[in-house]
C-alpha cells in the first residue's frame, strides 16, 4: 500500500503524522508531495527519507494545487503497481487510528471514504453554522450534479484500488485544486468502481493555517458545476492511459 500526504507548510506536522501512519499501516510506503513549502516541509521531508525505510518524496516547483499533486499520486501509484493508495490530509486533521478500518472496507470496495457523514462519524468541536452550511452544502450540491451516491465527497481521507485508478482517463480531469475530491469519485464511478465509507472523527489542524479560501471554494463549485452539464449533455469515455 502506498500512503500520500500532499504537503504546504507542513513542517510541524508531518513527522508526528508519519510516525502515527506507520503505527497503523506498519508494512506501508509512504509518498510525500510537496509544493515547494517556504517553512522548509521539503528539507523536513528530506531527513525522514534519509532516516526511515520506504520513503518518497516529490519536489515540485510551487503551489500547483491538491489536485494536480494527487494526480501525482496516482501515477507513481499506477507506475509502482501497488495495490491501494490511501491519502490523508498532512495536518493531522485524519487520525491514522482509522487507516485499518478503510483497509478493512477494501475487501468488498473499490474505494473507501473516511466519512464525516455516516453514523458514528463527525468532526472535533462539531459544526458551526458556517461550517455545517459549505461542508453538508458541497455534498449535497455534488450528489445532485455529479450523481454520486456517497455521503462524504469532499473529504480526502480515502483508499483507492489502483488497478480501477488506472483505469480512467485522467486527460478529462478538470479538477487542479479542492474540488479533485468529488470529481475522481465521478470518474470512479465510471469506471465501474464499488464504494464504501467509514466513520471518521475529523479533528482540528495541530499547527499551521488552512489552505481553502474563497478562490478555491468558488473553482470546487465552478468545475462541479462544468462536469454536472457536461454529464447530462453526453457520456465521458473511459480508457487505460496510465
Amino acid at each position: 500500500m502506498l500512503v500520500s500526504l500532499a504537503t504546504y507548510n507542513e513542517a510541524e506536522n508531518i513527522g508526528q503524522l508519519i510516525d502515527e501512519i506507520r503505527e497503523f499501516a506498519p508494512h506501508s510506503s509512504i509518498l510525500i508531495i510537496d509544493d515547494n513549502s517556504p517553512d522548509g516541509t521539503g528539507t523536513v521531508a528530506e531527513e525522514l527519507k534519509a532516516r526511515l525505510p520506504r520513503i518518497e518524496v516529490i519536489h515540485r516547483s510551487g503551489k500547483l494545487g491538491l489536485g494536480t499533486a494527487m494526480l501525482a499520486a496516482i501515477e507513481f501509484a499506477v507506475a509502482n503497481r501497488y495495490d491501494y493508495l490511501l491519502n490523508l490530509d498532512a495536518d493531522g486533521s485524519h487520525p491514522p487510528r482509522f487507516i485499518p478500518a478503510l483497509l478493512a472496507g477494501m475487501a468488498a470496495n473499490d474505494v473507501m471514504i473516511g466519512s464525516r457523514f455516516v453514523p458514528g462519524g463527525g468532526v472535533e468541536g462539531g459544526f458551526n453554522f458556517k461550517r455545517k452550511f459549505m461542508s453538508t452544502g458541497i455534498n449535497v450540491y455534488a450528489r445532485i450534479l455529479l450523481g454520486l451516491k456517497t455521503r462524504d465527497n469532499s473529504g480526502s481521507f480515502r483508499c483507492y484500488r489502483v488497478a480501477k485508478l488506472a483505469e480512467i482517463d485522467f486527460s478529462q480531469v478538470r479538477s487542479r485544486g479542492y474540488s479533485f475530491m468529488e470529481e475522481i469519485l465521478y470518474w470512479c464511478q465510471h469506471v465501474g468502481c464499488r464504494f464504501g465509507e467509514t466513520p471518521i472523527l475529523f479533528e482540528n489542524r495541530r499547527a499551521g493555517v488552512t489552505k481553502i479560501n474563497k478562490y478555491e471554494a468558488y473553482m470546487a463549485l465552478k468545475t462541479i458545476l462544468e462536469l454536472g452539464v457536461g454529464r447530462v449533455l453526453r457520456k465521458p469515455g473511459v480508457r487505460k492511459v496510465l
